[in-house]
């Protein structure tokens, strides 16, 4: 089944921000749209709102004059719900209400044609509990756009336990026509970007819990050496704090409260003090006018190792080793195949994060995984009470060396990237084993849904096979809670043979 026909009326039911943006899209792809709304009056007034938004890429030159005032005439507001009759899809953006949901497709239900798809854009929601209302379940799917929908490029295609094949695949191929680039889901709490994306929330969230680091330190560490675009706390002010509890809530307990997807307590606390960020001019920040950004903790500058040995390739972190030969400070090799550490002049020593924490080791310290070691800014470090200052002054010292700033945060297992990565890793593959999304459909929403600098996936590919699960199960030892825990999925993914050509790592 290919996309609707350009001739096929759509409506939108609906007209906050998500329904104009949806209906804008739409409109500019060349249907005919209908806007509905339970509030007199407010279909015209979206209709406008659409139109100053289609006068404004004019003024861009994203939009020919010629181009909006076709689009314009196509756009139509409707007073009843009788007046969507002949559209082919209907895209519902109202209350993230499950009743009430479920009422308006069953009224839409007697007066659509049969071959009518029917979408619902709900981000919380199960569209089979939402299609389960109908007769006809089958031309039921999840249209799930991002905000701003005009903008933003990926659309998760959800299909519910009734869902046709032929309607998904028609909602697919639409999107596409578009412009959009869609991605294939079963309906799963959070589908694949909510549900994948909550321990980058989550374990920011927790290392601040344990005292580790604060706001600040977390979010430039994942900036500026895991590579992601913002930090979780800087995003979830933006995001709102009420919304972004919401939707971890709704999965947690979707999945029957799995200790994976646990809120934060921290987050819930704020929450409760009304400070939701941005909108609210408090959060995590302070964003009132001429409020100063908190800095990241930033250690002084200290003197750079005489030299270092290193103990095997370091794994991950193996790019250190050139990056530190090119400032001058000699490596000495020694041949260990199982070695991914380094000695420093003073007998420490310095390791990748590996969900070990630095008190069970007599003198070593920690540094964070980054995305790329030559591009990272910042590299954060932890020690323990038991580390000597002569070691953590020459590790220190060395990053500083290689042009990194460097933040010195608490004994915690995993620290911040890798403990985070490891677990993202872990729930896509875990999501691929139960038939949620395709590897390559994830590493798409997870780029294109939140920006990530590498799809999960990907990260695997580039860390290695045993990388995560390595970490989690040392972390697991460490915090037996069970959220930890590597997922049978990584499990036997990093006990799988190599033999098969082309098997993601």
């Amino acid at each position: 089944m290919t996309a609707l026909d350009l001739s096929s009326p759509v409506a939108v039911v609906g007209t906050g921000t998500m329904g104009q943006g949806i209906a804008q899209v739409a409109l500019v792809a060349g249907h005919p749209v209908r806007l509905y709304d339970t509030v007199p009056g407010r279909a015209r007034e979206a209709a406008d709102e659409i139109g100053a938004r289609l006068d404004r890429l004019v003024e861009k030159e994203r939009l020919t004059g010629a181009d909006r005032d076709a689009a314009r005439a196509r756009l139509l507001p409707a007073d009843a719900l009788a007046e969507l009759a002949d559209c082919a899809l209907v895209v519902e953006a109202v209350l993230e209400r499950l009743d009430v949901k479920q009422d308006l497709f069953r009224e839409l239900e007697g007066i659509v044609a049969d071959d009518c798809l029917l979408a619902t854009n709900t981000s919380s929601l199960s569209v089979t509990a939402i299609g389960g209302a109908l007769r006809s379940p089958g031309r039921f799917v999840g249209l799930h756009f991002f905000n701003p929908a005009p903008l933003l490029p990926l659309v998760e295609v959800v299909s519910g336990f009734a869902t046709d094949v032929t309607y998904a695949t028609r909602a697919y191929e639409t999107a596409r026509a578009w412009g959009k680039t869609p991605v294939a889901c079963a309906d799963t709490p959070g589908f694949i970007v909510n549900r994948i994306a909550r321990p980058f929330y989550a374990e920011a969230f927790a290392v601040y819990e344990a005292q580790g680091a604060d706001p600040a330190t977390i979010d430039a560490v994942l900036r500026e050496s895991g590579g992601f675009r913002m930090g979780a706390f800087e995003l979830t002010d933006l995001i709102g704090q009420d919304v972004n509890e919401s939707v971890t809530r709704s999965v947690w307990q979707s999945f029957f409260q799995d200790v994976r997807f646990t809120p934060s307590l921290a987050q819930r606390r704020l929450v409760e003090s009304g400070r939701l960020g941005r909108k609210t001019g408090q959060g995590w920040y302070d964003h009132e006018d001429g409020a100063e950004r908190p800095e990241p903790d930033t250690a002084e500058r200290r003197q750079p190792p005489a030299y270092v040995v290193a103990e095997g390739d370091l794994g991950p972190a193996s790019d250190l080793l050139a990056l530190i030969r090119e400032a001058g400070i000699p490596v000495r090799d020694e041949d260990d195949d199982n070695g991914t550490r380094m000695v420093l002049p003073s007998g420490g020593q310095l390791a990748l994060a590996d969900g070990q924490t630095s008190v069970e080791f007599r003198d070593v310290v920690y540094f964070d995984l980054a995305l790329d070691y030559r591009k990272a800014t910042r590299i954060a470090l932890s020690a323990s009470q038991d580390t000597s200052p002569q070691t953590l002054a020459e590790a220190i010292g060395l990053f500083q060396a290689l042009g990194k700033r460097v933040s010195l945060i608490g004994d915690v297992p995993g620290m911040i990237v890798a403990r985070t990565v490891a677990r993202i890793i872990d729930l896509a593959h875990d999501a691929v084993a139960k038939g949620v999304a395709t590897e390559e459909d994830i590493d798409t929403a997870m780029r294109l849904g939140v920006n990530y600098p590498l799809g999960p996936f990907e990260w695997s590919r580039k860390l290695g096979r045993y990388w995560a699960y390595a970490l989690l199960d040392d972390l697991h030892l460490r915090d037996p809670s069970g959220r930890y825990t590597p997922s049978l999925a990584l499990y036997r993914h990093a006990h799988a043979s190599d033999k098969r050509e082309g098997t993601a790592s």
